[in-house]
């Protein structure tokens, strides 16, 4: 459990590290090989501790570098925190992936369980391996689920997640302008998150505003509430805009509201929400 610099939540929990979807711009594969002391040899693929490692350099987080691992004794820290805290669940993982077992997703679910008072993201490429689980997000209200998109079309996949409730997407890092279609609207949709590519990637790709701007109109028009990253304060300027849905109820009514009356426009809306 860590403190984070990820501004749509407190916490980040990560009893399962690493990740086979290749992504040239992985930020958490940056992470594991900087902190990673690599001195253990290789598994195969997966890998399981069930105490903490220690190498050169004094606890290593990453000691089989970016491959998939699971750290049994990490499943207890949710309920050491007794302070409620928005936490994402495998930040430096993709919990859903196809080549995580079945038991090591039990055992997270069941860490989160110990602590109910949390809420709880999980974030995935893979939205058709979180069908099996849709029972967990009906019952847990405090947990969420949202589908990872970059480009145009990877946003579908959020209509491939049978859950219910509680559905986000997260377009980033957004690598070309995408637009979001009908489907992607409330109920499909409770919430947007949009972000720049970070680092220094050669190729890195650095949005236009108007990429911004079109899902910002589409997610006022619908009603869902937006949040843009610290990466686009400085590209948005008066437009920026950080929205959490669970404090958002009332502000997603006035925009409904206002957008029936063709008086105002969502670009209105826009400009006069950046304002604030």
């Amino acid at each position: 459990m860590n403190k984070t610099k990820i501004d749509w939540c407190d916490m980040t929990f990560n009893p399962v590290t690493g990740c086979l979807h290749g992504c040239e711009y992985c930020y958490a594969r940056k992470i594991a090989n900087r902190f990673g002391n690599k001195y253990m040899p290789f598994g195969n693929d997966l890998n399981v501790l069930t105490s903490r490692v220690s190498g050169e350099k004094g606890v290593d987080p990453y000691p089989f570098g970016f491959e998939p691992t699971l750290h049994q004794y990490r499943l207890d820290e949710p309920a050491k925190i007794k302070t409620p805290q928005t936490i994402f669940v495998c930040s430096m993982a993709d919990l859903f992936g196809e080549w995580v077992p079945d038991e090591w997703i039990q055992e997270v679910f069941r860490a989160c369980e110990a602590a109910p008072w949390h809420r709880y993201l999980f974030l995935t490429k893979n939205a058709e391996g979180t069908a099996e689980y849709d029972q967990y997000f009906d019952m847990h209200k405090n947990w969420w689920c949202g589908i990872s998109a970059t480009n145009q079309g990877s946003e579908y996949g959020l209509s491939q997640m049978t859950i219910n409730a509680n559905r986000f997407i997260s377009i980033e890092p957004i690598l070309e302008p995408v637009i979001l279609h009908n489907r992607i609207r409330v109920p499909s949709a409770d919430w947007v998150i949009i972000g720049a590519e970070t680092g220094n990637r050669k190729g890195k790709v650095i949005p236009e505003k108007a990429w911004i701007d079109n899902i910002a109109e589409h997610c006022f028009m619908t009603g869902v509430p937006i949040f843009m990253k610290e990466s686009l304060r400085e590209l948005m300027g008066a437009d920026f805009i950080q929205q959490f849905p669970w404090k958002a109820d009332a502000i997603v009514r006035q925009y409904t509201d206002l957008i029936d009356s063709e008086a105002i426009t969502a670009g209105a809306i826009l400009q006069s929400e950046g304002e604030k």
